[in-house]
């Protein structure tokens, strides 16, 4: 993989695994984006890649799985210290607390440049008070050049809990691809759904059925709707796009309390745009977030976006103008905002043009690649001595 004729610098990209879902996402965005004359790139998985990295439309990208064992990465030290002797790469960009470590054998590797990323809380620590997460993440301090924080929620977090520098931690929010994800005036068909109907009105949700997506509280807020206003019943309809442990929780709830034929949930698609611009509102019931990719792309579709105000939720939803922000797993008022949206079409479409222009204003993905590319340059000058580094990879 090394090339001693390339000189473009190498970026590698190490994640715990390089699977469907909205880091990931980030990484794919950000790769397809960047200057192809000026990086390269490798995307290191600490477990497994799997036909995500389809996703990836360049054909210079190397992807390396190490098919770690549960436990500390310790032991992967030594293969980590050969393989970043071997690639030389200018950057090692880390993301979450899982692949943090890998810094240290990038940094006993000479690598100049050591990002570490921040997309979301951690599944064991929700609120982000753990004392022992914290603890973790002073231990590798020193390892780490500069953070980067998908929030301002999660740059808070480690300016004031983990004790982090301010100057040491840059906030970049993710970007959406705006002619990507767009809205489509009628709402188009969604390819194999059972409701074709004009007439009826899809509230949904995209992203993998976990635990801390919370997907279950969607479903019991479409029940009680459904109770609460019988008059939505011959028009309410619940698309539940997705796969994992809560997808069979969620269709036996919704069996049980004999609304399953107003309800469709197919599993994993790989359509999604095309699935946004099938709907008429997007719910968002997660637990804990850091900056939704898929908030992003529905709020680019034209979309309101009802969403739980847990991370970085609120810097992206703006409450009562582009969509309505609640408690997470506050099933009576998430029924009520479905309720609502669905009882006024004009205020739902409202606010799904005013996100599609807070989108465009602020959450472009030229945007995103504009500040990574700033952030890239500043630092590879600063930690070579580079005097034309900055030029070289900030045009």
């Amino acid at each position: 993989m090394t090339d001693a004729g390339d000189s473009r610098l190498l970026v590698a990209h190490v994640l715990f695994r390089f699977d469907v879902g909205g880091l990931e996402n980030g990484v794919v965005n950000l790769i397809n984006r960047m200057p192809h004359d000026v990086y390269r790139h490798v995307v290191i998985s600490l477990t497994e890649i799997t036909d995500f990295r389809k996703r990836i439309v360049r054909d210079d990208v190397g992807f390396i799985a190490l098919n770690k064992k549960p436990g500390h990465t310790l032991w992967l030290y030594p293969r980590l210290f050969k393989l970043f002797r071997e690639l030389r790469p200018a950057i090692v960009h880390s993301r979450n607390l899982a692949a943090l470590e890998v810094l240290v054998p990038a940094w006993a590797a000479g690598v100049p440049v050591r990002i570490h990323g921040e997309h979301g809380r951690d599944v064991g620590d929700l609120d982000g008070l753990s004392k022992k997460y914290q603890w973790l993440r002073r231990v590798y301090r020193p390892f780490v050049t500069h953070y980067i924080a998908l929030s301002r929620d999660l740059a808070d977090y480690l300016t004031g809990r983990v004790g982090i520098s301010s100057t040491r931690v840059a906030q970049i929010y993710n970007g959406v691809d705006t002619r990507l994800f767009h809205p489509a005036s009628p709402r188009q068909p969604i390819a194999a759904c059972p409701f074709a109907d004009p007439s009826c009105w899809l509230v949904g949700t995209v992203g993998r059925m976990q635990v801390v997506k919370d997907q279950t509280t969607l479903a019991a807020a479409f029940i009680r709707a459904l109770a609460a206003f019988p008059e939505l019943a011959s028009r309410l309809r619940l698309v539940m796009i997705g796969d994992g442990p809560l997808r069979a929780k969620a269709q036996a709830m919704l069996d049980q309390a004999g609304v399953a034929k107003w309800a469709w949930l197919p599993g994993a698609r790989d359509d999604v745009p095309e699935i946004l611009r099938g709907l008429d509102c997007f719910v968002l019931p997660s637990l804990a977030e850091g900056v939704s990719n898929t908030i992003l792309e529905a709020m680019a579709s034209g979309l309101p976006v009802i969403a739980t105000d847990v991370g970085g939720n609120r810097e992206l939803v703006d409450s009562h103008r582009t969509g309505e922000l609640l408690p997470a797993a506050d099933v009576a008022t998430m029924a009520q905002k479905i309720a609502a949206y669905a009882v006024d079409p004009e205020r739902s479409r409202a606010a799904g043009a005013a996100g599609r222009a807070r989108v465009e204003q602020q959450f472009s993905i030229e945007a995103m690649s504009h500040n990574y590319l700033r952030l890239y340059g500043e630092l590879v000058a600063s930690r070579t001595g580079k005097a034309g580094a900055k030029a070289l990879i900030y045009p």
